[in-house]
């Protein structure tokens, strides 16, 4: 399951059109869990971008180190951590990319998945809200992850969901009924999304260069038998 993203010039403007009153972009080429992360929310009929902490943290959790930063989808609706932040609160975070290990002999090699084109992609999240005060709070999220698609499962057992754009409304609307939510939670197209292998330097969360996603092999995409 991925651990970081990659979120570098992103043209949110031409995926999300209805997009308004946003907040800058969060970029990073190794953004890190239990780091600000833009997500897409919906508030008052209107499509927002703004900060959340990637890591859910619930009023009650007593230890930050244990903020889940994905929730699979399988359990979503039987834990109590999850179930009713997902019934009422969800939103995406857009990527240019994210990072998967896949196990070797005696190391793991990091290798950056995006879309085939290189566009941008809308990954399903839930997000939770804690009060420290009576008008000061804390947003949060957590990535939702689905079985990897047969073309890059050689490479991890789990990715995260992609929500296509044209059933984003669907998503962030939380009058939308379980059934419906339940249908976008499936591995991506084969032919959506490809993987290259990119150096180990990005293993280090404090490794910021651009090389991080340079390609060091071919990318890893379906091709129609």
């Amino acid at each position: 399951m991925t651990g970081r993203l990659h979120v570098q010039r992103l043209t949110l403007s031409r995926l999300v059109p209805s997009l308004t009153d946003s907040e800058p972009l969060i970029e990073s080429p190794n953004l890190a869990p239990r780091q600000p992360v833009s997500a897409i929310r919906l508030e008052q009929g209107r499509l927002r971008l703004q900060p959340l902490f990637w890591g859910l943290t619930p009023p009650w959790l007593k230890v930050l180190d244990h903020a889940p930063h994905c929730a699979r989808a399988e359990t979503l609706n039987q834990r109590a951590m999850f179930n009713e932040a997902f019934s009422a609160r969800r939103c995406v975070i857009p990527v240019s990319g994210f990072y998967i290990w896949k196990i070797q002999a005696h190391s793991k090699q990091p290798y950056l998945v995006t879309h085939v084109n290189r566009g941008p992609l809308l990954l399903g999240a839930l997000w939770c809200r804690y009060h420290t005060t009576l008008t000061a709070f804390t947003d949060s999220t957590a990535l939702i992850s689905v079985p990897a698609n047969a073309c890059l499962s050689s490479l991890t057992d789990r990715l995260p969901v992609v929500i296509p754009p044209e059933a984003l409304t669907r998503w962030l609307d939380p009058t939308t009924d379980l059934e419906a939510l339940n249908a976008l939670l499936i591995p991506a197209p084969l032919e959506l999304l490809g993987a290259f292998p990119v150096s180990k330097h990005v293993n280090n969360p404090a490794y910021q260069s651009s090389s991080c996603a340079h390609p060091v092999g071919p990318m890893l995409r379906w091709a129609v038998p």
